[in-house]
């Protein structure tokens, strides 16, 4: 009997070893897209007063609109966050299933905005589905977490997009309209007021 007793708990072991062994297969798919270091992989599209610097390991967008595209993907199902802080009255978003040479309407967009005039705040998935309630206060870093993923919900096709920051699930938006199929990831300079910057980027790709 003992022996079939510490058998059991030989099979319990290597069984929990093995289920933290996929866990760290799956984190280790993560594929970072700004590491503090290079920019090399992102481009400038849209005015070129704007800026997008690297400080100290953080990137930094000024001046006129314009977009900060990933030249990596496209991707289309997929885990992403970010790391993120804005100013005082800034704006700016966090897209993805972007164009490689996006306007301000090409892709979807996670709106970054704590107290500019524009009352959609971070947490609002900019034209779906809106928050107006300040969840991170200005000049704060914050993370942004996005999973997307094209699924069947009672026989229609859609596009989940999960919205989290600082750990807190929001909402699961359903777009029945798949409005975005595929696309890069960018961040919006929205205008000169704003000063947005970024520290931190990751995906990890889904399977269709």
């Amino acid at each position: 009997m003992k022996r079939v007793y510490y058998t059991m708990l030989s099979f319990i072991a290597f069984a929990a070893m093995a289920l933290a062994n996929v866990g760290l297969a799956q984190d280790d798919k993560w594929i970072t897209l700004f590491d503090g270091k290079s920019m090399d992989n992102w481009e400038r599209v849209g005015s070129e007063q704007s800026k997008w610097e690297l400080k100290d390991g953080v990137i930094v967008g000024t001046g006129q609109p314009s977009m900060l595209v990933c030249v990596d993907g496209p991707y289309k199902n997929f885990k992403y966050r970010a790391e993120v802080k804005i100013n005082d009255k800034g704006n700016s978003g966090l897209y993805f299933r972007t164009t490689r040479k996006p306007g301000f309407m090409d892709g979807y967009e996670a709106q970054i905005d704590s107290t500019h005039t524009d009352p959609i705040r971070t947490g609002s998935l900019y034209g779906f589905c809106h928050v107006y309630k300040q969840l991170v206060k200005p000049d704060t870093w914050f993370v942004y977490e996005i999973e997307v993923r094209d699924d069947v919900w009672r026989g229609r096709e859609m596009t989940r997009v999960k919205i989290t920051v600082d750990g807190n699930e929001l909402y699961e938006y359903m777009d029945f309209a798949k409005t975005y199929k595929t696309g890069h990831f960018a961040f919006q300079q929205h205008d000169p007021g704003s000063v947005v910057s970024i520290r931190k980027v990751e995906v990890l790709p889904l399977k269709d």
